[in-house]
């Protein structure tokens, strides 16, 4: 009588089993989702405000009684960004006349009378100059090198092309191009390497979607823009991706070997 009761019972109970690790598991994708607009949503929010409320400190250098808050009675979140905004558009606009350009001369000579500062000026400068003003194919283009070993690919950025001194020094009759190799989650630091020009892989890819592959260490890749005619992507097992290992030796033998 037990035994008939409990087969009696267990076909009844496995549905009600399944039916709560479907609904677990659609709770965890509903989660999941939401969990992945809100992180990029608030991330981005965060730094907004951030940066708004950096360029809003500015304007603690302005006296109390003409402090913006003071004159209009009430505090305007951004107006520090504003105004930073107008101000750099003014000095670009004066730096294009004549008179600005003859007053950005004398400052720079200036600063060039000052041992220590003369070189942090010209560095930053010269940065500045190759990144916005498009004096040079810094941060342009984006390529391939195999670095730091052969078989082994990276992603840079062009930089520029290094003067003749290093080129005649590498002794190659090649030209050298430098790139950046940014590293990943944390693309502000990275290596600068030269490598011959026959040796670069250029990429169609933008500078923004690299710059994502980057940051996402390879979890966000940018779309396939150049398909290979015959061609079929490559299909990556995840059993694959794990180091298959020697294992049977007896004891007292060599570790385990990666293949």
């Amino acid at each position: 009588m037990k035994l008939f009761f409990d087969s009696d019972m267990e076909p009844s109970a496995q549905p009600s089993y399944q039916g709560k690790t479907m609904l677990k598991k659609k709770l965890k994708r509903i989660f999941l989702t939401g969990l992945a607009v809100v992180i990029p949503a608030g991330v981005t929010i965060y730094i907004l405000f951030f940066i708004i409320g950096v360029m809003d400190s500015l304007l603690r250098v302005i006296p109390a009684e003409y402090h913006p808050d003071h004159l209009l009675k009430v505090h305007i979140p951004g107006l520090g960004a504003i105004i930073t905004i107008l101000l750099i558009f003014i000095c670009g606009l004066v730096t294009t006349s004549y008179f600005g350009k003859r007053l950005i001369t004398f400052g720079e000579h200036l600063v060039g009378k000052i041992p220590f500062v003369r070189s942090i000026y010209q560095a930053i400068k010269r940065i500045a100059d190759s990144l916005l003003m498009d004096k040079a194919r810094s941060f342009k283009s984006v390529v391939m090198v195999e670095y730091p070993r052969k078989g082994v690919y990276s992603i840079g950025f062009i930089t520029g092309t290094p003067n003749g001194e290093i080129q005649n020094r590498i002794g190659r009759n090649t030209q050298c191009i430098g790139v950046f190799i940014p590293l990943a989650l944390t693309p502000t630091t990275g290596f600068f390497i030269m490598v011959p020009k026959d040796e670069l892989i250029e990429l169609s890819m933008s500078v923004e979607e690299a710059f994502t592959l980057i940051i996402s260490a390879g979890i966000v890749t940018p779309k396939d823009r150049l398909s290979v005619v015959g061609t079929k992507p490559v299909e990556i097992n995840e059993k694959d991706l794990l180091p298959r290992m020697q294992t049977g030796h007896a004891a007292g033998s060599a570790p385990d070997v990666i293949r």
